[in-house]
């Protein structure tokens, strides 16, 4: 027979336990919603609020939205709503802190799944069922765990993978513009990507079975989001491939959470499952004014032309996610994909995406106009790690050869153009 002395000590180390993981994770209702600034929500009398804490609001009408906490500042917290604020009224609307950040339904049977920007499956499937719970900020790769990238990514462009060869584990994007065929391109390597397959590779190298994509449209419409959905399935590239759509007409606000959520499927796939991912992301333009329009709403100090000064740091959480680690087989590939207002490298987008990454892909008008196609300029497009992706065991022992040999032909052909970019590079 139990002790009763012992079962009173047990069940008071129990309420005990309880109370500290409701001290420290509390669940608290609120109904004091002072006022709705755009995106933004801001409540009062709220205790125990963290950053980037989860929010389920449940309006008057019984509509359940989801929130996270942007800002904490004394008994007042600034809550980000995902699906928009239109209808909330501050009086009626139930806000329920979850004392939980942000976690995203992971498993392998999400490729050839389409999603929407906040990771609800929009293909009339089923629902994921679960492997991993994991959390859409991700965590940093220890520098120490970092593998140098190393062999080869092919996309099936010849610019591409001839002049500006992609390491597994790199990090490279695409600077286009307006009226360009980036969707067109974004696609085509969709379509055409994968391994490099060379005999005595083994399985994990070269197989397509251990290769995926990971492919995030932010701010599209709903034209290209159709385009980009019936080319991958025509193709049968969809079963390789995860596809998140963030529309024009969503909610701004999701668009921040859109990349990290496929990011997050793609470390899962490339660190637990042991895939090559391809993680493409377009438009970043989009998700950097959104970002701006965010800041905007929490009054905040605006940086060059209009967007917030710590946009190269939130840029970096999301490129810097790319890489390879140390003891896993597979690696995270990344081309974002952005468009330069009126064709201005200069713009605060490029530019600092520029300081990011690890290179460029420059599509060029003036090649568009003359009905090239990619129009893909290889002079300004860089791949700084092409050396440790090219070469014997990779993909050709002549491979820099060729391509330096193509460069000085294209460079003889056009030298204008390229007295052009020297200037613009040496600043003469």
């Amino acid at each position: 027979m139990p002790d009763p002395k012992s079962a009173v000590a047990a069940s008071r180390e129990h309420a005990l336990a309880v109370s500290r993981d409701y001290i420290s994770q509390p669940r608290l209702v609120y109904k004091t919603v002072c006022g709705v600034n755009g995106p933004l929500v801001i409540l009062d009398e709220v205790k125990f609020p963290k950053y980037a804490e989860i929010v389920q609001l449940v309006l008057a009408d019984g509509t359940a939205r989801t929130g996270q906490v942007l800002e904490v500042s004394g008994s007042k917290a600034v809550v980000q709503v995902f699906e928009g604020t239109s209808g909330i009224d501050a009086k009626n609307t139930v806000c329920e802190f979850t004392g939980d950040i942000l976690r995203i339904p992971v498993s392998e049977d999400m490729l050839g799944r389409v999603f929407n920007g906040s990771g609800k499956p929009i293909d009339k499937g089923p629902p994921v069922l679960a492997e991993d719970f994991l959390d859409i900020q991700g965590q940093p790769i220890n520098p120490w765990s970092r593998i140098y990238p190393e062999e080869m990514i092919q996309t099936g462009i010849s610019a591409i993978d001839v002049m500006n060869s992609i390491a597994r584990g790199q990090k490279i994007p695409i600077f286009s513009a307006a009226g360009l065929p980036h969707n067109d391109i974004a696609a085509q390597i969709c379509r055409q990507g994968g391994l490099v397959k060379l005999p005595g590779k083994s399985v994990l190298d070269s197989s397509e079975d251990n290769f995926a994509i990971v492919f995030a449209a932010m701010g599209v419409n709903m034209e290209t989001a159709r385009f980009f959905k019936q080319d991958f399935e025509e193709n049968g590239s969809m079963e390789n491939v995860c596809l998140f759509l963030n529309l024009a007409n969503d909610p701004t606000i999701e668009r921040i959470i859109t990349p990290r959520l496929a990011l997050t499927t793609a470390e899962f796939l490339a660190y637990q499952c042991e895939k090559h991912v391809l993680v493409i992301l377009t438009d970043m333009s989009s998700y950097a004014e959104a970002l701006r329009e965010v800041s905007a709403a929490r009054e905040e100090v605006p940086g060059r032309r209009g967007f917030p000064g710590y946009m190269y740091t939130d840029l970096a959480t999301i490129y810097e996610r790319a890489g390879r680690v140390e003891g896993r087989n597979g690696s995270i590939t990344q081309i974002p994909i952005l468009t330069m207002p009126n064709d201005d490298i200069t713009h605060p987008i490029p530019d600092l995406t520029g300081y990011i990454t690890e290179g460029q892909v420059y599509v060029d008008r003036q090649l568009h106009n003359r009905q090239v196609y990619p129009p893909i300029n290889v002079l300004p497009s860089l791949s700084r790690l092409m050396k440790s992706a090219i070469g014997e065991g990779m993909t050709r022992k002549d491979h820099a050869d060729v391509s330096n040999q193509l460069a000085s032909v294209i460079c003889t052909l056009t030298f204008p153009l390229c007295a052009f970019w020297f200037c613009v590079a040496t600043g003469y």
